[in-house]
C-alpha cells in the first residue's frame, strides 16, 4: 500500500476506531486520514463476518452484522467520493468488500443496481443520498457506522441541514466518526449532538503542514502573472503541477494560455459536467498522459490525493487562509519534496497577511532573474462576455435568455420603438389645449368655461377578498380642484361654536 509507518492521525485514531468508539478528529489534508478510518472499519467488518470467538477480537467485531448492513461515508464533493472509493478498492483488493460512490450528475440506474445487489461501503454526497432515500432505494436503518470526511467543507457548502436530516434517520447505536480541517462550533455541535462522547483528536497546524514543502510568494503586478506563471513552469519543469485560481471563469483561460505556449494543461471546475470532470482527472492521474498540468478551483483543493505532484502555483491567493494550507498540501506527500509558488498583486496583500498569521510564519519572498523571464510568448486571452441569447432572442441550449442585457445594448436598442407610447395632444382630447396644474399635477383646461370631456363609467360593484364590498365611484363625480371652494375664494360656512367664539372676541375688543 505504500505505508512504511503510521502518521500521527493514524496512530491516534485507529486503536480508538477498532474499539468502536466515536471519534472527532482535526487533521489537514494529506495526513492519511482516509486510511485512518477505512482500515479499522474494514477490520471490524472482517471480524464480524468470520464470527470471532477470542475475547480480544470480539471487541473489534460489530454485533449482529447482517448482509444488508453497510458503512456510510459522507463527503462534500464528487471528486472526493471517487477518491475514497478508489482507496476502498485498493485496501480491500484481496477481501470480499464491495463499494459504491453515490453522487449527482450520474445516472440513477447503476447506483440502484449496486445498492440492490448489496455493498459494504457507500460513499455519498448528501444531496444524492437524500434523493435515493426518498425514492426508497436505500435504507438508512442499515447503517452501522457513519463517517463525515471534510465536515467543515461540507457545512461551508450548505449541507448542514442535509447532514442533520441523515443523522436523524440512522440507528442510534451506530459508530460516529468525523474528520475535519477545523473543529469549529458547527462541527463540534454535530459531533456532540449525535455522537456518544466522541474522543477529540487534534493535529496542530504545524504538524499538518509538511516540512518538505518550500513555499514562496512573488510580489508582481496583475499583468505580469501570465509571464511569471509560464516562466516558473519552463524553469522548473515539474512532473505534475496544479495551478489554483479563485475564479472558475479564469480556469479555462489559464489552461488555454499554457497550451498555446507549448505547456499542455487541462482545466477542471464546476463549469464542466461530471463526465468531463472524471475524464480530466483520469487523464491527469495517468502516467501515459503528456498533459501534466492541471488548472483548478478549490473544488479540487480538498481531499484529492494525486501522487507525484511536485509543484503547486497559486495564481491568486485564497481569501480563506485554510485553503492556502489545503492547496500547498497537494505536493510534498509520502516524504517527497515539493515547492509551492504564489503570485501576489496589490489586491492579494490582505489575503497574504491573513495567511502568514494563520500559519504563524512569514512566506519567503521569491525572486526571478531577468534572464529567466520568458519573452515573445502568446499573450494571455482576454475575457469575453458571452451572452446566453442568440440574435433571434432565443436562449442557447442549457442557458437562460437575458433580455435585460439585450435592452442595455445600444446597438440592439437603436431603431427600436419605445416601450411606452407617449400621448399625442392631437389624439388625446383631454391633453389637447390644456396645461398641468402646479399643485395637483393634473391636466386642466386653459378656459374655465370650456366643458371638460369625461368618461362615462357605470356604477360597478367590486368585490375584494380582503376588503368589504364597495361601490366604484364614477369618474365624473370624483373630486376636482375646480370644485374646491378654497381655490375659488368662496367663504366657508362656520359652525355654531365657531360663531360664538368669534362673537365673544368682537364684544371683548369693541
Amino acid at each position: 500500500m505504500g505505508y512504511k509507518e503510521c502518521t500521527q492521525i493514524q496512530e491516534s485514531a485507529i486503536p480508538l476506531l477498532l474499539e468502536g468508539k466515536d471519534v472527532a478528529g482535526l487533521s489537514q489534508t494529506g495526513t492519511g486520514k482516509t486510511a485512518a478510518y477505512l482500515l479499522p472499519l474494514m477490520e471490524r467488518f472482517i471480524r464480524s463476518k468470520e464470527g470471532e470467538t477470542d475475547e480480544d477480537n470480539k471487541k473489534r467485531q460489530i454485533e449482529a452484522w447482517k448482509e444488508t448492513n453497510f458503512f456510510l461515508i459522507l463527503v462534500p464533493t464528487r471528486e472526493l467520493a471517487e477518491q475514497v472509493r478508489e482507496n476502498v478498492k485498493k485496501f480491500g483488493s484481496h477481501l470480499e468488500i464491495d463499494s459504491i460512490a453515490v453522487y449527482g450528475g450520474m445516472s440513477y440506474e447503476p447506483q440502484k443496481r449496486a445498492l440492490n445487489r448489496g455493498v459494504q461501503f457507500v460513499i455519498a454526497t448528501p444531496g444524492r443520498l437524500i434523493d435515493l432515500y426518498k425514492e426508497h432505494i436505500i435504507d438508512l436503518n442499515q447503517v452501522r457506522a457513519i463517517v463525515f470526511d471534510e465536515a467543515d467543507r461540507m457545512f461551508d457548502m450548505g449541507f448542514k441541514e442535509d447532514t442533520k436530516f441523515i443523522l436523524k434517520r440512522i440507528p442510534k447505536d451506530r459508530q460516529f466518526v468525523v474528520f475535519s480541517a477545523t473543529l469549529n462550533f458547527d462541527v463540534l455541535n454535530v459531533a456532540y449532538e449525535f455522537g456518544s462522547h466522541p474522543v477529540e483528536l487534534n493535529i496542530s497546524k504545524d504538524q499538518a503542514k509538511a516540512e518538505n514543502v518550500v513555499d514562496e510568494v512573488f510580489h508582481i503586478g496583475e499583468d505580469s502573472k501570465p509571464q511569471y506563471l509560464l516562466s516558473l513552469l519552463k524553469k522548473h519543469e515539474p512532473r505534475q503541477a496544479i495551478i489554483f485560481s479563485n475564479f472558475k471563469n479564469q480556469v479555462q483561460r489559464i489552461a488555454e494560455f499554457l497550451t498555446k505556449n507549448d505547456v499542455p494543461a487541462m482545466g477542471i471546475s464546476s463549469l464542466l459536467t461530471q463526465a468531463q470532470r472524471n475524464r480530466v482527472m483520469a487523464q491527469f492521474k495517468s502516467s501515459e498522459n503528456n498533459r501534466n498540468i492541471l488548472v483548478a478551483t478549490d473544488v479540487a483543493a480538498r481531499g484529492l490525493d494525486v501522487k507525484g505532484v511536485d509543484m503547486v502555483i497559486n495564481y491568486e491567493l485564497p481569501d480563506d487562509p485554510e485553503n492556502y494550507v489545503h492547496r500547498i498540501g497537494r505536493t510534498g506527500r509520502a516524504g517527497e519534496k515539493g515547492i509551492a509558488f504564489s503570485l501576489a498583486c496589490d489586491r492579494d496583500v490582505d489575503a497574504l497577511a491573513r495567511i502568514e498569521k494563520f500559519i504563524e510564519h512569514g512566506v519567503t519572498i521569491g525572486w526571478m532573474d531577468e534572464a529567466d523571464l520568458l519573452k515573445g510568448f502568446i499573450e494571455f486571452p482576454k475575457f469575453e462576455h458571452k451572452k446566453s441569447w442568440n440574435q433571434n432572442g432565443k436562449a442557447r441550449p442549457g442557458q437562460k435568455s437575458h433580455r435585460d442585457d439585450r435592452r442595455r445594448d445600444k446597438k440592439d436598442f437603436k431603431n427600436k420603438k419605445p416601450f411606452h407610447k407617449r400621448s399625442n395632444k392631437n389624439e388625446n382630447p383631454i391633453a389637447k389645449d390644456s396645461h398641468r396644474d402646479r399643485i395637483t399635477g393634473r391636466h386642466q383646461s386653459k378656459s374655465s368655461s370650456e366643458v371638460k370631456p369625461t368618461l362615462k363609467v357605470e356604477n360597478k360593484t367590486i368585490k375584494n377578498s380582503k376588503r368589504k364590498t364597495y361601490k366604484h365611484r364614477p369618474k365624473n363625480e370624483r373630486f376636482h380642484p375646480d370644485n374646491n371652494p378654497l381655490r375659488k375664494n368662496v367663504p366657508l360656512e362656520k359652525s355654531a361654536s365657531e360663531n360664538k367664539i368669534i362673537g365673544f372676541f368682537k364684544k371683548l375688543f369693541s
